[in-house]
């Protein structure tokens, strides 16, 4: 089937404009029960709803280890982080002047040992314990939502 003109235009110019995803690291921070497995997520800064810890890549270290710095900042969290991600999932993001831009966050999984009282970002989000069959209907990424239910 050929393409219309207009049609291979559009393919041959748009990745000029189409910017590349940015790249940041999230923590799927989980711990057993005697009911099974239990996610931890927090509340966004801005728009307070239910997200799991992230940010962007750190000199220095590798996405798991920023995963896991991540997990500590927003959420106390102390554990073991897998070396190897278990997926990603993408979101939008507005950045500085109102820019949108989509994140790509690659998450690794963090078997939580302890919760620390007083962590950085205490008093900024609340965080919260659920099923994961409950935490995948909280958070609103369709991929983030997969990735959780692997948990069941």
């Amino acid at each position: 089937m050929k393409q219309s003109a207009l049609a291979a235009f559009r393919n041959f110019v748009e990745p000029v404009w189409r910017r590349p995803d940015f790249v940041q690291a999230a923590a799927l921070c989980v711990r057993k029960t005697k009911k099974g497995p239990e996610v931890l997520l927090v509340t966004s800064l801005t728009t307070k709803r239910w997200i799991v810890p992230k940010g962007w890549p750190m000199d220095g270290r590798t996405l798991a280890e920023a995963a896991m710095q991540e997990a500590w900042e927003e959420a106390g969290v102390k554990g073991k982080v897998a070396t190897a991600s278990m997926g990603d999932f993408a979101y939008r993001k507005l950045v500085k002047n109102g820019i949108p831009v989509i994140c790509r966050c690659s998450v690794f999984r963090i078997d939580v040992s302890d919760l620390a009282n007083d962590f950085p970002e205490k008093g900024r989000r609340v965080r919260h314990w659920m099923r994961p069959s409950e935490a995948a209907k909280a958070v609103e990424e369709p991929e983030l939502k997969a990735l959780i239910l692997t948990l069941n």
